[in-house]
């Protein structure tokens, strides 16, 4: 009873959909994670800090004379420091890593652009990249990112933490009238 039909390979099974996660477990979930990382490293979370070690350990391959010279780049690099010797770095790493672990086994994996139906993918990715370069100027500014000033600055009750908070929404709501027509 060989024929081809049951010799052909069997059709592979998609990975089914699991539901989302309850936000208000999500959100008991990300601060037992904060607390660990308080507890073990004795820092909190953040990332602007991993890009800009990682941004200065490749500017010290480059140029490293630039790197002696600069004040702001001296402190991460130059002599004998290593910029990646630092719990932000690993930590970035990690990041898109269990990102990816986490869609995989949630079955939500797909490469994709979201954009909205008056916008091109080109002009999609423009405003993402203008719109990292200006959070990431404002993170380094501001001496830390959303996660590091939010997060970790707002769980130990930073006042500078709170008032950063409560601009990044109310800018983010500002600038989201003027772009908004892109989505819709």
């Amino acid at each position: 009873m060989t024929t081809e039909a049951a010799r052909a390979p069997a059709p592979k099974k998609q990975r089914a959909e699991k539901p989302w996660l309850n936000p208000y477990v999500g959100g008991v979930l990300l601060g037992l994670v904060l607390f660990g990382a308080f507890f073990i490293t004795g820092n909190g979370l953040g990332a602007s800090g991993g890009f800009q070690r990682i941004w200065v350990w490749i500017e010290d391959l480059i140029a490293p004379a630039h790197v002696d010279r600069v004040g702001y780049l001296a402190r991460y690099a130059g002599g004998d420091k290593n910029p990646l010797d630092l719990w932000i770095v690993p930590l970035l790493i990690g990041v898109p890593i269990g990102g990816f672990l986490s869609s995989w086994f949630s079955g939500r994996f797909i490469v994709r652009t979201g954009k909205g139906p008056n916008i091109s993918v080109k002009t999609r990715w423009l405003f993402a990249f203008i719109g990292g370069t200006i959070m990431g100027f404002g993170a380094r500014f501001a001496r830390g990112c959303t996660s590091g000033q939010a997060l970790s600055g707002g769980a130990v009750l930073s006042v500078g933490s709170w008032a950063f908070m409560f601009a990044m929404f109310a800018g983010g709501y500002a600038a989201a009238w003027f772009v908004r027509k892109l989505w819709n």
